[in-house]
């Protein structure tokens, strides 16, 4: 089980810097590297995805190739049985973790050039994990969390904004 954040934040490089700073932490809290993704509302309406290459996608396509050439060589009169089966599993594999669609959802609310970075992390790591986010600012946006995990997550980015607003220069 994992559980769901996301972050808003004032621009797409602010986002970026916040995901380098998570996987430089303590990247063993995300449930892999394909399940961050970074939304960014563009100009004209749209929203930009950026998300890590799946891994799992990668795997699910090589294995689809194998599966196919076996089929023909070994299994010729099974080879589309074989064929159907690999493409059934590559299509449900080909969005693994948060869902596109939710991303873009929750992006469309997003102010013009404001980014939101979308985490899934491991359930038994949410407390450490909590614990680093507290340092990255921004706005939270939803979680899967309690309330009481939630509120507490809203407050570390809250005071971590105040701070960077202390230290930033005045013109």
């Amino acid at each position: 089980m994992s559980d769901l954040v996301v972050i808003e934040f004032p621009s797409e490089a602010k986002a970026e810097e916040a995901r380098q700073k998570l996987f430089n932490m303590k990247p063993e809290y995300l449930a892999n590297h394909g399940h961050v993704a970074i939304a960014t509302k563009q100009a004209d309406g749209s929203v930009k995805l950026n998300q890590l290459l799946r891994p799992t996608v990668t795997g699910a396509a090589a294995s689809t190739r194998w599966s196919d050439l076996m089929g023909v060589m070994f299994f010729p009169l099974v080879g589309a049985a074989v064929d159907a089966a690999s493409e059934a599993l590559n299509r449900a594999l080909t969005d693994v973790g948060i869902n596109d669609r939710f991303i873009r959802d929750v992006s469309t609310g997003l102010d013009e050039g404001n980014a939101a970075l979308f985490l899934l992390i491991r359930r038994n790591t949410t407390d450490k994990a909590l614990e680093d986010l507290k340092y990255i600012g921004g706005k939270v946006l939803r979680t899967s969390f309690d309330h009481a995990k939630e509120d507490a997550l809203q407050k570390a980015l809250a005071a971590a904004n105040s701070e960077a607003a202390k230290t930033a220069p005045t013109s």
